[in-house]
């Protein structure tokens, strides 16, 4: 049986694998959330944010260059810490990922898709995941395909957002005084940029989902640095720059109170169809299910080659190579989800059980520093792995009480799965050979 994946990943479309996946769904609703908290200097809290995800940025290169599998932070959980941990923290990864393709398939069948057509929610909803998960058993290269075509549509909607709100700025109908405005409500400068910084920080989350194609990368010590920086540097500029055209163009308070910001830019500026930005949208929102629906099941796959969930997640299909267990498996579990309407309850914690994970693989750097790994792997300086604690040390003070109960019952479902994993393997070291 073939058990290794097929290396067919460039840099360029590692690049852009990692830029859609920065750039999806979240970036359209992203502005009204950190205008509400930050008030009109939206610029600041997401150049923070970009510092803040930059410091475990720096940790999965270095981790995904040493150890190109792809099974990802559960793989280097397991190596620094044994499989109970790495079982928790793929856990952790694996119910983000399958809640996030949920609530995307039902994010894709709502508004802008109703401002286009009326269709059947639950039609849309099984039709839009299993083209999904075909495409994905298709092959990697076909899938990433279709993603260079799906984020250049994202990065062109952003563009054209970026010269709109500069219009209207030039033709004097902006207020660009509103830059250097933060929030009321008892938050100084320190407290606006923080609280925005947090929901900011939500976008920027992504680019750890691509550390589970590093065994599918041509070159992954030379190509995965080049392109995660690069992508996580292309995405800082773009949003900044988006944040700084709709806030100079947009009055805060209707910014604030819009579920579709950037259609607010797009009105004030005229010219332009509002049904062709909720297309752009729609290709935003299937692009990142597509991207995340490819994150869960290579993580299913590599957990499952070693040992942490069932064997039968690991078979890959002949020919192309691809694991089509993984991918049926993760897919049936986000249309379950998708389907009993229980998605946005779930999908609040995500932050949260990635943020559980971002701590062990900024541990798991520190720990495996000894561990020679891959020669000639990416290395950062020691300090940031520790900066990387910090930042999420400092955002976990931010979540919500409501958010760390929900987050905490999945946390306690991936102890139990740890558990159990570290029990067959003390069973497997006493079991007398022969």
């Amino acid at each position: 049986m073939v058990s290794s994946l097929k290396r067919a990943v460039s840099t360029p479309l590692l690049y852009f694998f990692i830029l859609g996946d920065i750039l999806g769904a979240g970036v359209y609703v992203l502005v009204g959330s950190v205008a509400g908290e930050s008030g009109g200097a939206v610029w600041l809290p997401l150049v923070t944010a970009l510092l803040l995800a930059a410091l475990t940025a720096g940790s999965y290169a270095e981790l995904a260059t040493k150890y190109p599998r792809a099974g990802g932070s559960a793989h280097y959980a397991t190596r620094a810490f044994g499989p109970a941990v790495g079982s928790l923290i793929g856990f952790c990864m694996l119910a983000a990922g399958v809640v996030s393709v949920g609530a995307l398939a039902r994010a894709f069948a709502g508004d802008y898709l109703r401002a286009l057509v009326s269709l059947p929610t639950v039609a849309v909803v099984v039709v839009f995941l299993v083209a999904l998960a075909l495409l994905n058993i298709r092959g990697i290269k076909e899938s990433l395909g279709a993603n260079v075509v799906a984020t250049l549509v994202e990065v062109g909607g952003l563009v054209l957002i970026i010269g709109l709100g500069a219009w209207v700025v030039l033709r004097g109908d902006g207020d660009v005084g509103r830059l250097v405005e933060f929030g009321a409500g008892g938050h100084g400068v320190v407290g606006a940029t923080l609280a925005g910084a947090v929901l900011a920080y939500y976008s920027f989350v992504g680019f750890e989902t691509s550390v589970n194609l590093a065994e599918e990368v041509e070159e992954p010590r030379r190509s995965y640095p080049r392109a995660l920086f690069g992508a996580l540097l292309t995405a800082g500029v773009v949003y900044l720059l988006i944040g700084v055209v709709a806030s100079a163009a947009v009055p805060t308070d209707r910014l604030a109170a819009s579920s579709g910001p950037l259609l607010e830019v797009v009105r004030l500026a005229g010219g332009v169809p509002e049904g062709l930005f909720s297309l752009v949208a729609l290709v935003a929102v299937a692009n990142g299910a597509l991207l995340t629906g490819i994150m869960s099941s290579r993580l299913a796959y590599g957990m499952a080659r070693d040992g942490l969930l069932p064997p039968a997640l690991a078979r890959v299909l002949p020919g192309r190579r691809t694991p089509w267990v993984a991918v049926l498996a993760t897919s049936a579990v986000s249309l379950v989800l998708a389907l009993t309407g229980e998605v946005t309850a779930l999908a609040e914690t995500l932050v949260l059980l990635l943020l559980v994970v971002f701590v062990a693989v900024n541990a798991a750097v520190l720990v495996l520093r000894r561990d020679e790994g891959e020669a000639e792997h990416f290395r950062v300086p020691v300090a940031l792995p520790w900066l990387g604690l910090a930042s999420c040390v400092l955002l976990f003070t931010r979540i919500d009480g409501s958010v760390w109960v929900r987050g905490l019952v999945l946390v306690g479902l991936g102890v139990v799965l740890g558990a159990v994993n570290l029990a067959r393997a003390k069973r497997a070291d006493h079991t007398p050979v022969g």
